[in-house]
């Protein structure tokens, strides 16, 4: 369903996009980095829309010009020559084009430097921002998180040099140190996909019922779970007591799921507390308000410090690069607060 959010008009300095695997966000900055119109759409890279009289595109490309021009093509006809930057999984090697991985550590610069630029057959020109790499033993990648990030990390009040730990809690959270300017190392888990596959496709789901609002002491109990005397035993063992609380009637086939939750979340958390960290002490988390919510319980759990919340961090970013890389000028100050 088509959402809009629009506010006076005004001329148009860069239209940013935020463009994943499920969703489509298009954002109209003014010259002081203000959103003034934002539209949300359905087509990310693996649901785009299919073309005008209901056929497959015949063209890879087309697919996505399709999107482009749903979400804001009319802002281009109204103002032609305005600069776009994308950001996510439009980037990756099922997107729209591939942008490469830059390696990491890396900088506000070197993200600006190293854009991707797409030709739509019309004439716009696209700008992609790169993903992240981040080389070893065990690789890791970011694409889109970046721009999160550098967003969250945009605002007067975070110090120049004082290191920050951002979470992203979703499907795949991330946990980044960063620094102004800089993202310096990350961590990849995938709690939320394997909590959907768990309860959708596992022995788990079929003694969950719905419930009508979060049991925070079953998810409580979860965390607990995660850090008692018996989680040398690990992840893989914790999660039957799913099953073992519900059969033995200690746990409500209600508050199985946020059991579950409490568990993976705990163990990622965890996780988490067990690096060094390099003595970050203030934590931002970026994401949707309950999954941070739950988060931020778990954080206090383990003793790590209470969370600042971050909103609005990807239009955010996408201003701080596209200045950066020179595509959109700022007209005053007040573009270091730009899209808060």
């Amino acid at each position: 369903m088509e959402q809009e959010t629009q506010a006076p008009e005004t001329d148009t300095a860069l239209i940013g996009l935020d463009w994943g695997t499920s969703s489509l966000r298009a954002f109209r900055f003014d010259a002081t980095g203000q959103v003034q119109q934002m539209r949300h759409r359905p087509w990310g890279i693996m649901n785009l829309p299919p073309a005008a009289d209901g056929q497959p595109h015949t063209t890879h490309a087309a697919a996505f010009e399709h999107a482009f021009d749903d979400v804001c093509g009319d802002w281009l006809q109204a103002e032609p020559g305005v600069p776009v930057l994308a950001c996510g999984m439009v980037g990756s090697a099922q997107g729209w084009r591939e942008a490469v991985y830059l390696e990491s550590p890396a900088s506000l610069d070197h993200l600006a430097q190293g854009l991707t630029l797409v030709q739509h057959a019309a004439g716009h020109q696209v700008h992609i921002v790169p993903g992240l790499i981040q080389r070893g033993d065990l690789p890791n990648v970011m694409r889109g998180e970046e721009t999160q990030v550098l967003g969250v990390m945009a605002g007067p009040d975070r110090p120049d040099q004082a290191p920050v730990l951002i979470g992203l809690p979703g499907t795949h959270s991330k946990w980044v140190l960063a620094r102004k300017r800089s993202i310096a190392q990350f961590h990849t888990f995938m709690t939320g996909e394997v909590f959907a596959t768990l309860r959708g496709h596992t022995i788990l789901g079929r003694t969950m019922q719905a419930a009508d609002t979060t049991d925070d002491a079953a998810f409580a109990r979860g965390l607990q779970v995660a850090r008692s005397a018996d989680a040398p035993l690990g992840l893989l063992s914790h999660i039957f007591s799913t099953r073992t609380l519900g059969l033995t009637g200690a746990l409500p086939g209600s508050a199985q799921a946020d059991y579950l939750s409490g568990l993976l979340i705990g163990h990622e958390v965890a996780a988490l507390a067990a690096q060094p960290n390099q003595g970050a002490t203030r934590v931002v988390l970026c994401g949707e308000p309950d999954l941070c919510r739950r988060y931020a319980l778990a954080l206090a759990a383990y003793g790590l410090p209470a969370p600042e919340i971050a909103e609005n961090a990807t239009a955010r970013g996408l201003w701080q690069i596209a200045t950066a890389a020179g595509l959109a000028t700022p007209s005053d100050t007040r573009s270091t607060e730009a899209a808060r």
